[in-house]
């Protein structure tokens, strides 16, 4: 019986240390956080596309065309360029719609890579992700019907109704500014825009380069009071895509720096 002790206990040693080496073997391949598969860069050229969040309900930055079905627009072509200065042509963007409501959701599920949809950077955002510099700087006013008596937001007063989205900031700037007024939200612009036509509402309140889009589309509306908030928009990432950022910030200094940016900004944001 000794002998036969003897030999199971060798074969336990033997197999022990099979599976140690195994299991190191693994976890060298596939990784820590430093290992290429956490790479989001890595991943995105592997797959050959870069996945964008865009809005495609909001004329001038992110729209589909009924007509054509194209997906255009100032956010659009910045998402495009970023992409071709950070990839060239190694990697394709695809476009998926994204709302204010669930551009975050979607991007914490790796849906998307990144969103580029007039989003505003703002502390509570940023706990939960990461933001690119500031790409452009609008600022929060009122859209209403020519003729309305409303003229800025000291003129939203109890009994008036205004109207915006879910998931903007809109809705809670708007409620510190005018505390009398009643807000309804909406589930994307050309629902709440649609609202407003329909007489719902005395006003829509979201960033003025929306609304620009909107007066453009309905020369019966305009943009009225100037600014009541700063509104920086920012380009999404996943919580500690670090990499992905410095890469994003390259990119958009480029083309800064090359007026490559000014030339998409003139093509769609004419105040």
């Amino acid at each position: 019986m000794g002998k036969v002790k003897k030999w199971l206990a060798a074969g336990l040693v033997f197999i022990l240390a099979a599976a140690l080496v195994a299991g190191c073997g693994k976890s060298k391949s596939t990784g820590g956080s430093g290992s290429a598969s956490d790479d989001p860069i890595k991943k995105i050229e592997d797959r050959g596309k870069l996945v964008v969040g865009v809005k495609y309900d909001t004329y001038l930055f992110g729209y589909k065309d009924p007509k054509t079905g194209n997906v255009e627009g100032f956010d659009v072509d910045i998402a495009k360029a970023i992409s071709k200065k950070i990839f060239g042509d190694k990697v394709k963007v695809e476009l998926k719609e994204v709302t204010s409501k669930t551009r975050i959701p979607m991007l914490q599920n790796g849906d998307v890579d990144m969103v580029v949809a007039t989003m505003t950077i703002s502390p509570d955002r940023k706990k939960v992700v990461d933001f690119s510099d500031v790409y452009f700087d609008a600022g929060q006013s009122l859209l209403v019907k020519k003729g309305s008596k409303i003229k800025s937001v000291k003129d939203l007063t109890k009994g008036t109704k205004v109207l915006t989205v879910k998931g903007a900031t809109s809705g809670d700037n708007v409620r510190k500014a005018a505390p009398d007024t009643t807000v309804l939200e909406y589930e994307n612009y050309q629902e709440a825009f649609t609202a407003l036509k329909s007489g719902k509402g005395d006003a829509l309140t979201t960033d003025n380069s929306i609304l620009y889009g909107m007066a453009a589309q309905d020369s019966n509306y305009q943009v009225v009071g100037g600014t009541f908030t700063k509104e920086p928009y920012g380009i999404a990432m996943k919580k500690g895509n670090t990499k992905l950022v410095k890469a994003v910030n390259k990119a958009l200094k480029e083309l800064k720096d090359s007026g490559e940016y000014d030339k998409i900004k003139n093509k769609w944001i004419k105040e």
